[in-house]
């Protein structure tokens, strides 16, 4: 009789310490993203110039790297947000050159839209199916880093159809990496609220970026 009464004690905590990270995570992901927005914001503003792919390379792997080596600490919650503030900056010349075109206020918008439905979509459907998609982490390693390498080809070799084809790429492998980065939270996979958030705020990001080039060059304007 104690046997069961033994297996629930144990398995509550595990219970409450999942829900701890979710509502953790998706706190600091508001925050992040409202922080980003307001970088972007600033940058757009002032009409700062992009860093350039190398700059924005090693700041981005670098901050990443801090992150993920103070994820434990407090120190990990302020290389989230230069993080993220980063990201923000860079993505403020982005929509400033679409907002620049004479569509450019309905792309933009559209994108944006389109990124918070695919989000809260995906999001709350692994949320509340609770279906593990576990599965799918292999492939979206091997899918990021292709489509990765293909991008930086495609900027190089000036090929504006694999740059679209990245693009589209890049669309369905954040979108399965949201579903995966939330089914991991739900079942013990991911512990660590810092790394879940930039995970998921990473997918966001390009998954905006990419439906910009994406609806940008569907819009005749690429």
């Amino acid at each position: 009789m104690n046997r069961p009464a033994s297996t629930v004690s144990r398995a509550q905590p595990s219970v409450l310490t999942t829900n701890k990270v979710i509502r953790n995570t998706y706190i600091l992901l508001s925050m992040t993203l409202l922080f980003s927005a307001m970088s972007a914001g600033v940058s757009m503003a002032l009409n700062l110039p992009h860093p350039g792919l190398v700059i924005t390379l090693v700041g981005y792997f670098g901050l990443l790297f801090l992150t993920s080596r103070f994820r434990d600490s407090s120190l990990g919650l302020l290389f989230v947000f230069g993080l993220t503030g980063f990201m923000g900056y860079t993505l403020g010349p982005i929509i400033n050159m679409y907002l620049s075109l004479p569509n450019g206020g309905q792309i933009v918008m559209t994108a944006f839209g389109a990124t918070g439905v695919i989000f809260l979509g995906l999001s709350g459907y692994a949320l509340s199916s609770r279906k593990d998609f576990s599965f799918m982490g292999a492939f979206l390693m091997v899918g990021i880093l292709v489509a990765f390498l293909a991008g930086i080809g495609a900027i190089f070799l000036s090929l504006p159809g694999l740059s679209l084809a990245v693009s589209a790429m890049f669309v369905l492998l954040m979108s399965g990496l949201i579903l995966y980065e939330t089914s991991n939270i739900i079942h013990g996979g991911e512990t660590n609220y810092i790394m879940a958030t930039v995970t998921l705020f990473v997918a966001i990001f390009n998954l905006f970026t990419s439906l910009l080039h994406l609806l940008g060059a569907f819009g005749g304007n690429d």
